[in-house]
């Protein structure tokens, strides 16, 4: 078990790079780091895909295909566009704080699938989440950060911070059904043909780029940024999504439902962590009580479903595995 929680935590520390990539790379529009990030995913995902290639492929259905483009352009693609805008309009903390609710989300959403723990039971964990989430808003709200940011941008950064969670929970519990429903595959190789396709999309989205009007993406034009953007990208797409998945798969096998849930929480915690670092600042007093209240909340409402011996947890574990 310890063993586990290890693997646990150092999958979430991989996790919370995605935060700090858009921070490091504020010249760069999300189209641009979606496409990047993307493509170099799929160049990971199709080299570790080709000893399996004529299996996979003998395999493979229009059906899954279908679904494959669907899942990874709501639960990669629009999910990576609308996490790094806003984590260029609000910042990290607020972004991370938002997303991290995925737990609660998804198992709220997926609960019809897998037996429901009466809403009376969530009702203080929900209440704890919601409050920090009110905290965190406040925080945006009242604090400038040290550089002028307008109401209009802090609102429509809220709006696609939560629009990210939306998008990954509803691909969470997609993802998770349409496994269950179809076995032809293992997580591991759902995991190396959603990545290939992925890459297929990071790839269409320069065609996209390079047909938008001349000046409407803002370019870095320093040889050096480009290396770094690349060098990142690259660092995501072998650390947070290659090894990450297989260090929470590792971590998966040798932990109950219960402990390995709340684990994920991990992943915000890092991202928050690694956003401290780089503004070089401790976190205010609203942001504490937001991480607190959020933590608490979320984890509880982990237990709470464990507990009542549901599996509903197992819907945010396969959803984890595959698209990070």
């Amino acid at each position: 078990m310890q063993r586990g929680v290890a693997y646990g935590v150092m999958a979430g520390a991989l996790w919370g790079m995605v935060f700090l990539v858009p921070r490091l790379l504020p010249d760069f529009s999300p189209l641009l780091l979606g496409a990047g990030r993307y493509t170099m995913y799929g160049v990971v995902s199709l080299v570790a895909a080709l000893p399996a290639a004529r299996s996979l492929l003998a395999r493979l259905s229009r059906e899954d295909l279908r679904a494959l483009v669907t899942l990874a352009l709501a639960g990669n693609i629009l999910y990576y566009i609308l996490l790094t805008s806003a984590v260029h309009m609000i910042g990290i903390a607020p972004s991370s704080l938002i997303v991290g609710v995925l737990p609660v989300t998804v198992t709220l959403l997926g609960r019809r699938d897998h037996g429901a723990v009466p809403l009376a039971r969530l009702a203080l964990p929900l209440a704890m989440v919601v409050t920090g989430i009110a905290c965190i808003n406040i925080d945006v709200f009242t604090v400038d950060g040290g550089r002028p940011v307008s109401v209009l941008t802090k609102l429509i950064g809220l709006a696609c911070a939560t629009g990210a969670l939306a998008c990954w929970t509803w691909f969470a519990v997609e993802n998770a059904r349409y496994l269950q429903r179809n076995t032809r595959f293992s997580g591991n190789e759902w995991s190396l043909l959603w990545g290939v396709v992925t890459g297929g999309l990071g790839a269409a989205l320069w065609v996209v780029i390079a047909l938008l009007p001349s000046g409407t993406l803002q370019v870095p034009l320093a040889d050096q940024r480009w290396h770094l953007f690349w060098m990142l990208n690259l660092v995501l797409a072998v650390g947070a999504s290659w090894l990450g998945n297989g260090l929470w798969n590792a971590a998966s096998k040798r932990l109950p439902l219960t402990l390995s849930g709340q684990l994920i929480v991990f992943e915000t915690l890092f991202a928050l962590l690694y956003g401290f670092i780089y503004d070089h600042r401790m976190p205010r007093p609203l942001e504490m009580a937001a991480i607190a209240l959020l933590v608490a909340g979320v984890s509880w409402s982990v237990r709470q479903h464990a507990d009542d011996g549901s599996d509903s947890t197992t819907i945010e574990e396969k959803a984890q595995v595959s698209a990070h």
